[in-house]
């Protein structure tokens, strides 16, 4: 295998593994900050219990993600020098502000929240919950002005050398980057996608202390139905945000969306495929079921609409780029789409059923619903990391649309071999791969042990 193959998995890897923690702290983080404001307001002691319980589980998981998010940074440099040569200038602007301002921010806090209990007032310490989970999300958002201009350039001048060789983008407007329009339907959708993972996180762990009737029902019957509403209004906006983030795409990127809908002619209206069995070498189907014109109503809100196909973009692409292969794997693309798209309607409905019984206090749950509600915890995980997969493959084979291939992005052979990018791929699977076992093993003792084990030991 090649330097660019292994480069590509290395990343890939790490990236996934730490995606898996930030939604869920970008959820948590809010909805300990929610429960702690409501133990200010009523003086309830059940609201610290939660609080408690669920931050608890909240730092497990912060931890865990500043481990994982530290060696992607590495990455930039040491398998992806030609990216850092070309686009440093620009890319390393918003990671820096995410370090120096919002890590800092809730780095900074969650210590005080974390030893300010009984030190601080109730009010000054709920506040410093506020201001983790706005460093927590403001992190979320200075990254994905990074992304975002990988996926939609802004703000860039292209500067060339005295052959007449473009060598490197640096930035024109900083203000460009940063309301990159990219980064305004990807950002929305990414915070709430937290959301939803958060209030399923709960409404898992809940329910399984009401099944088991643990002590102090009362906060796990409290918590199950806060989650439940909170779960439901965040998978309900990601799935809304995420249309137009869609619809975005087919104006920006609409190979990405023709690669998600293994639509590989233009179509005038366009059908919606159900399911499709693809040769990508040919580019055509061996089996497909689409509904006519369901493509364009969601595309263009209109039964009318035309939607460009994979070969017409590619035709273009060419005109436009040089010759060269613009087809991303659709299998993947497609696959990913279906997947996200199935996790979050499942994911509506099953927080719709839970407020209809819990708002009418029925927590005498069937033990099929039981299942389904533990298994449930997986859904967002599936969402959130088939989503990811597709924005970045349906991206492919730009590492930034339009600028830069990801084959030209690597570093190059004299600088790092195969040989050390596989060691290091290797040695991260393995770290990761303990890392992970920790984190499931801390995570699963303290949210069995409940909310009587913050008690036991809050002095």
């Amino acid at each position: 295998m090649d330097v660019l193959i292994l480069a590509r998995w290395q990343f890939a890897v790490t990236t996934i593994y730490h995606f898996f923690f930030v939604p869920l702290t970008l959820g948590l983080s809010i909805f300990v900050a929610i429960l702690e404001t409501a133990y200010v307001r009523t003086g309830k002691d059940v609201y610290k219990r939660m609080t408690k319980f669920w931050g608890k589980l909240f730092l497990i998981n912060f931890a865990m993600g500043v481990v994982t998010g530290i060696v992607q940074e590495f990455q930039f440099g040491m398998n992806w020098s030609e990216y850092s040569r070309f686009v440093g200038d620009i890319f390393g602007a918003p990671l820096a502000i995410e370090a120096l301002l919002a890590f800092f921010l809730e780095s900074t806090f969650l210590g005080i929240w974390i030893f300010g209990w009984d030190r601080l007032s109730k009010k000054l310490h709920a506040a410093t919950m506020w201001l983790v989970a706005i460093g927590s999300n403001l992190s979320a958002l200075w990254i994905l002005i990074a992304n975002s201009f990988m996926q939609e350039p802004q703000g860039y001048r292209l500067v060339t050398n005295a052959a007449g060789e473009v060598v490197r983008a640096e930035m024109a407007d900083f203000w460009a980057l940063v309301f990159n329009p990219h980064v305004w339907v990807q950002f929305p959708h990414v915070i709430t996608s937290g959301i939803a993972t958060a209030g399923f996180f709960v409404i898992a762990i809940s329910t399984y202390h009401i099944w088991k009737r643990s002590k102090d029902q009362d906060a796990y019957q409290k918590s199950l139905k806060i989650s439940s509403v909170y779960a439901f209004i965040g998978v309900l906006l990601a799935v809304l945000i995420g249309h137009t983030q869609m619809q975005h795409m087919m104006k920006v990127q609409p190979m990405k969306v023709a690669a998600a809908e293994a639509l590989w002619d233009t179509e005038d209206p366009a059908s919606l495929s159900l399911f499709t069995v693809g040769d990508e070498e040919e580019r055509k189907d061996i089996f497909a079921i689409r509904v006519p014109r369901l493509l364009s109503i969601l595309a263009f809100n209109s039964v009318d609409g035309t939607v460009r196909g994979i070969n017409d973009i590619q035709a273009e692409y060419v005109q436009k780029y040089g010759p060269g292969n613009y087809v991303p794997p659709v299998a993947i693309s497609y696959w990913s789409f279906r997947i996200m798209v199935g996790a979050g309607v499942l994911m509506v409905f099953i927080s719709l059923y839970v407020i209809f019984l819990v708002l009418r206090d029925r927590f005498d749950f069937k033990p099929w619903l039981i299942k389904i509600l533990l298994l449930s915890l997986t859904l967002p995980y599936l969402a959130n990391s088939t989503g990811w997969i597709l924005a970045e493959v349906g991206r492919q084979p730009w590492i930034v649309f339009g600028l830069l291939k990801t084959q030209d992005a690597v570093s190059p052979a004299v600088a790092v071999s195969a040989g050390e990018v596989l060691t290091s791929l290797i040695l991260f699977t393995l770290v990761y791969g303990i890392l992970m076992v920790v984190d499931v093993y801390l995570l699963k003792k303290y949210a069995i042990a409940g909310t009587t084990y913050t008690e036991d030991h809050e002095e």
